[in-house]
């Protein structure tokens, strides 16, 4: 009876273990058991309380009752300061009691103490803190503190050599100078391994742990290339054994964490690696979004085996093009404008190798064809002879289409950038529609014109300017050679049978440049004339060189 009266308190611990203590020792220490015992009515009977959510477990609630019996002593150490840490603050233990700090100041100073610690015992406590963690917000301050040690010596490391994992016997918690003998081979790798020694190690983090962890790094400015690499490795050790719904989690915090580096920092294969994977594993829209949009930014670091991913089981054709087309819209992102041309134009090449790849396909819709054709500008093309050739494999392959469709795929050809090989191939393809013949022929057609019209500017220019001296023999050249060249490029044309009125018309123009040049030699010979006339009016010594007009 007088044992009963003595431990008068009964507490349950999240349905674990049920304690009996005494009400008077606990609550001189505990503020918390302090106001329960206050609060009840029963007088001198047994109080009994529930724990549903206590830190630690009842192994914990045992260190904590010891500490009250034992007058406020108790030994703490890397394997039990978080749990303590955290049971003092959920039972209110921060009042100092009689001339002894009470145990949530007796953690507190320990933690002081934790640039002390082995790299053993700090993976320790940080592994039994993250547990905590995810029932108990409060360890989270804990964490941090942890977690910024982590970054501290890892951060030292870069400079001495690293402390080795824990795996390793070696192991003695502190950082060894690098004077010790090497090979050949180990030399060359030090650099890496003085990076990369911990990756092991933290890959015993949880998801939760690894955001904390990189976002504390990102802010002290740790180099975003070894976080990338971190996180690469981090993906591929966690997921041999994760399970399905773990794996998804992986990939959400790995996508999440490299959406907050700098984009150059991180490797473009990995990003492809991560977006297989994360198709595989069904990650959100949000962070599929995400990672789209951090491959389509870079996307002329892309080849074409890296676009060739299969489309899904609910699409008939092969290749996933609705997938590079959100990569080109990531690409473009804020505008044309935005996007140096020499970019433009690496991604204009790969898109006509990716259009040469998926135009065989059978299934593949007009409208998704025309669109990939269409999303990039003219000005990203010096040759449109590319597309040409891939729609001409589409048309072969889709004979089916109706004229109107294969007028509409046509449209996507800049006919004016076409070379004349291409354009003579066109002329007799019989897979292309009439009107896009002729509308090919038409540009063709305004581009010689085009051509001759400024051909004819230069010579009129050329003609005022003949009496000074700043127009060299090489420029004079270079406009003939213009002429001939045009001349040269229309001859190359050809035209179909069926546009035999457009031909003969060409070939009107053909002997119209003919004459041009003719004429056009004629005035350079009489000029020539009379600039010799002139100069043997001068006198032999002040006269200057002329340069010829022509050769």
């Amino acid at each position: 009876m007088a044992e009963n009266c003595f431990l008068d308190l009964e507490v349950d611990v999240n349905g674990e273990q049920v304690f009996f203590v005494n009400k008077g020792v606990l609550s001189s220490y505990s503020e918390k058991i302090s106001k329960l015992v206050t609060r009840s009515k029963r007088g001198n009977q047994r109080l009994k309380v529930i724990f549903n959510d206590f830190p630690g477990g009842a192994s914990n609630f045992e260190l904590v009752a010891r500490f009250c019996y034992n007058d406020g002593k108790v030994n703490i150490n890397p394997t039990n300061i978080s749990n303590l840490n955290c049971a003092a603050r959920f039972m209110e233990m921060n009042k100092p009691f009689s001339k002894n700090e009470n145990l949530f100041a007796k953690t507190e100073k320990s933690l002081d103490e934790i640039r002390y610690w082995t790299w053993s015992d700090l993976l320790t406590a940080l592994k039994q803190c993250q547990d905590l963690t995810a029932n108990n917000s409060s360890s989270s301050s804990i964490l941090d503190k942890f977690l910024d040690s982590l970054i501290a010596r890892i951060a030292s490391s870069c400079q001495t050599s690293p402390c080795p994992s824990i795996s390793s016997s070696e192991c003695s918690g502190t950082f060894r100078l690098s004077c010790d003998t090497r090979s050949t081979e180990s030399l060359k790798n030090t650099s890496i391994y003085r990076l990369t020694w911990w990756f092991e190690d933290l890959s015993i983090l949880d998801t939760g742990s690894i955001r904390m962890l990189v976002k504390l790094m990102v802010s002290r400015n740790f180099e975003n290339g070894i976080i990338s690499r971190f996180l690469f490795h981090y993906q591929k050790s966690r997921f041999a054994s994760a399970s399905v719904l773990e794996k998804t989690k992986i990939v959400e915090t790995v996508i999440d964490m490299l959406d907050s580096l700098d984009i150059r920092s991180i490797s473009y294969k990995g990003l492809f690696v991560i977006l297989s994977i994360a198709i595989n594993t069904k990650v959100g829209p949000l962070c599929m979004e995400k990672l789209e949009s951090m491959i389509g930014s870079q996307l002329d670091r892309a080849n074409l085996d890296d676009l060739l991913f299969p489309s899904s089981v609910r699409r008939s054709y092969l290749y996933d093009v609705n997938l590079v087309l959100r990569f080109l819209k990531a690409f473009l992102g804020k505008g044309v404008c935005c996007v140096p041309l020499s970019r433009l134009k690496k991604v204009a090449s790969l898109m006509d190798l990716y259009l040469a790849e998926v135009a065989p396909d059978p299934h593949l819709k007009p409208s998704k064809f025309l669109a990939l054709m269409a999303a990039l500008p003219d000005s990203a093309r010096e040759s449109c002879d590319g597309i040409y050739h891939a729609v001409d494999l589409y048309l072969e392959v889709h004979s089916s289409l109706s004229e109107e469709q294969k007028t509409k795929i046509c449209l996507g050809i800049n006919y004016e950038n076409l070379s004349s090989e291409a354009f003579n191939h066109l002329a007799k393809n019989p897979k292309f529609p009439s009107k896009s013949a002729i509308q090919a022929l038409v540009s063709q057609h305004r581009k010689l014109k085009g051509l001759l019209q400024n051909t004819n500017e230069n010579e009129e220019e050329a003609a005022l300017f003949t009496d000074t001296p700043m127009n060299s023999p090489h420029e004079k050249r270079t406009k003939e050679e213009g002429s001939k060249q045009i001349v040269l490029y229309a001859k190359r044309l050809m035209i179909a049978d069926e546009n035999e009125k457009m031909k003969t018309h060409l070939q009107g123009m053909q002997w119209r440049v003919v004459e041009l040049e003719t004429i056009c030699r004629k005035m350079q010979m009489q000029m020539a004339k009379m600039m010799k006339s002139r100069m043997s009016g001068h006198n032999s010594n002040s006269a200057k060189s002329v340069p010829r007009l022509c050769s």
